[in-house]
């Protein structure tokens, strides 16, 4: 054999060992991949660890007076090792397995004891090192589960592995749901308060060694958690609970009523600028409203006439009108329009009759007259007011307000003024609006308004909060005065008389404003915002209240729409705070002394010394006479009735007790406080006669 034919055969020999060593690392990768690839799969998994985050339980959202609006109640995933130390033996797990099947069904009702034995025994089958059992069990819950067959072995032998997780709930469910807001990982920023505070509330998040196991899923290594995670601080709201209730309670009544689309109401403290209620609603089905967007904050529209107190107050303010100024209601023709009031004319009148009947002419002729020359000194006003700007809310969701001026170049030399004058052409928030009104109530003074006054953690203050001061004096005092004095005439003589009350002063204004229809604009089926705006006791202001109502159905106007909601909110509110309803000490130095009716001597004289009177009720009361005898306390003293007392003023039951211990027959018409008495009090006529009293 040749050399060559030698070296050729080494050569084939050599390239047949590389082939046959390359289609065996072929076979092999196949084999791996295909064949065993789960088995691999599943032993790459279960050696797969790592640290995961664990979510803190978030802090509490507390209402004013310490009742909580949200909390995270802790909440357990059950899961089992059906390879557990105690149950490893096959004879112990099957001889309980059935037991606890039996009670899993009893307990938790949803599938028969032969399902749940079936289920336990196929994953005993399977090695299953973290079978599901249950999720969204409660504490109580787990409580029980723990005394199951099997899971009562203890903490490790029975197989029980627990995963605490953390639910949000809300105790009073709806109430105030769009300020309480809501954090969650479909939600970027979140949502109000949950949303505004996420740093404090999220708390500091911990860390867990977990096992990847079969399928993907991770169990726990640890009972524990590695590293433990902190709480979330505590969120001191402004709002009370029982205010909260009544906004959303007369705002959502009139809403349905009305068949409006949507509509707001806040209730604001006027020298803390705290907000005690929010409520917004907007029509999801006929006769259906929830919350679904905070309109108060972000619902920017055009606010109608409820904007005139700016309009008099630049006015007043610039000494270019004064209360008594007679202008002529009805029209005013500027150039492409005609400015109409929806009441018609009332005639030539003083300035302050024009606001309280809401005269859109009258408004726009005054501030077009005052301003044509030089239409930016009445911007100039409303921008020093600083209502072009955001208030910096301690909520999100603020929308920019709109405020035009002479270098917009929408600016209308001969339209925009007059139609801004009653509340056109500009975009303010309700909460804007009230704010203004606020500031009006609180001396000129124009502060923030918040919705947290504090923060706490483990019950220890760290973060408090006030409101900001965006004005210290809107404008002069005799200005202030003066649309103090207006407010107050609106609901005495003008459009906002549904507010009025005997009880206690209102100062408000009433506002109704056409607004587009989306993108149809206004020239598209008419839609309305009805609002009313104002302040209580006007004397003492205390709250500021607004209520705004879009597109109601059954009448727009401000005052018969939104003014029923603001009569119904200050009454209540009226009523339920008693340090409004504290009058000033009575002081009795240099008056005449009170007269008395006939009743228990012990008892008046009693009274005579909490009110500090001095003196004996007998001799200083004409009608009522006391008997010295020593006779059982509560007993009636003797009296001699001289004259017809008089009960107006009093209910019923006052009336009928009154007029009967004098000795007399009544007749009673109608209902409510009495308003006339056929016989009037002091007038003498003899016992038995009879006297009829009107109620109304």
């Amino acid at each position: 054999m040749s050399i060559r034919t030698n070296i050729l055969l080494r050569v084939y020999l050599a390239f047949g060992l590389i082939l046959l060593f390359a289609m065996a690392v072929v076979l092999q990768l196949f084999n791996v991949q295909f064949k065993q690839g789960k088995k691999w799969a599943a032993m790459a998994q279960t050696l797969s660890t790592r640290y995961m985050k664990v979510d803190a339980a978030r802090g509490n959202i507390f209402a004013v007076d310490g009742s909580l609006l949200a909390t995270s109640v802790p909440e357990y995933e059950l899961h089992m090792d059906m390879l557990a130390g105690g149950i490893a033996d096959d004879k112990i797990f099957y001889a309980k397995v059935d037991s606890l099947a039996l009670k899993m069904s009893q307990f938790f009702g949803d599938r028969s004891a032969k399902e749940y034995s079936m289920i336990l025994r196929d994953a005993r089958k399977d090695s299953a090192r973290y079978q599901l059992i249950r999720r969204k069990v409660g504490y109580q819950e787990l409580k029980k589960i723990r005394q199951f067959p099997i899971f009562n072995m203890g903490k490790y032998k029975g197989g029980l592995i627990i995963v605490q997780k953390n639910r949000r709930i809300r105790p009073f469910q709806t109430l105030a749901m769009r300020t309480i807001g809501y954090k969650n990982e479909n939600v970027k920023n979140g949502v109000g308060l949950e949303g505004a505070y996420a740093n404090y509330i999220d708390g500091e998040s911990g860390q867990r060694l977990m096992q990847r196991i079969a399928g993907g899923v991770w169990m726990p290594v640890n009972s524990e958690e590695e590293i433990s995670s902190k709480d979330g601080a505590d969120i001191m709201s402004t709002i009370d609970v029982n205010y909260q209730d009544v906004v959303q309670g007369a705002l959502e009544k009139q809403m349905i009523k009305s068949d409006a689309d949507h509509g707001a109401a806040i209730l604001m403290e006027v020298q803390t600028g705290e907000v005690r209620a929010v409520a917004n609603f907007n029509k999801i089905a006929p006769g259906e409203y929830k919350e679904q967007f905070n309109y108060a904050i972000a619902g920017n529209q055009d606010p109608g006439s409820t904007f005139k107190i700016a309009s008099y107050m630049a006015l007043l303010e610039d000494h270019k009108v004064d209360t008594n100024t007679r202008v002529a209601t009805g029209t005013y023709s500027v150039p492409g329009k005609v400015i109409t009031d929806s009441h018609g004319s009332i005639g030539v009148v003083s300035v302050q009759r024009a606001f309280e009947e809401s005269s859109n002419a009258a408004v726009a002729y005054l501030v077009n007259n005052a301003y044509h020359d030089n239409q930016a000194q009445f911007t100039n006003h409303l921008y020093a007011w600083h209502l072009n700007e955001k208030m910096g809310l301690q909520i999100p969701g603020e929308a920019q307000p709109v405020v035009k001026n002479p270098k917009n170049r929408s600016w209308n030399k001969n339209l925009t003024l007059p139609q801004m004058a009653y509340g056109y052409e500009m975009q303010l928030t309700p909460l804007k609006m009230l704010s203004f009104y606020n500031a009006v109530a609180n001396n000129g003074k124009y502060i923030t308004p918040i919705f947290v006054k504090e923060i706490r953690r483990l019950g220890n203050t760290v973060e408090h909060f006030q409101t900001r001061v965006i004005n210290e004096k809107m404008c002069s005092d005799v200005t202030l005065h003066k649309m103090q004095g207006m407010l107050e005439s609106v609901v005495l003589n003008g459009t906002g008389k549904v507010a009025y009350s005997p009880l206690y002063k209102v100062a408000a204004k009433s506002g109704t404003a056409q607004v587009a229809d989306g993108n149809k604009g206004y020239k598209a089926k008419k839609q309305y915002q009805a609002s009313f705006c104002g302040y209580f006791p006007a004397n003492r202001p205390k709250y500021s209240l607004i209520v705004v109502i879009n597109d109601p159905k059954n009448g727009y106007y401000g005052a018969a729409v939104a003014g029923p909601v603001f009569k119904e909110i200050a009454d209540k509110v009226f009523s339920s705070d008693m340090e409004m309803n504290q009058q000033p000490p009575m002081k009795f130095a240099n008056v005449t002394k009170p007269t008395v009716k006939a009743g228990d001597a012990k008892a008046l004289q009693q009274v005579y010394g909490k009110l500090g009177v001095k003196g004996n009720p007998k001799a200083d009361s004409g009608d009522f006479e006391s008997d010295t005898s020593d006779r059982p306390m509560g007993q009636l003293a003797k009296k001699k009735i001289l004259t017809v007392p008089s009960v107006t003023g009093m209910d019923l039951s006052d009336a009928l007790y009154v007029l009967g211990n004098a000795g007399y027959k009544v007749a009673v018409h109608g209902s409510g406080l009495v308003k006339t008495q056929s016989v009037t009090g002091g007038s003498i006529i003899p016992k038995g006669s009879k006297i009829s009293i009107e109620l109304e």
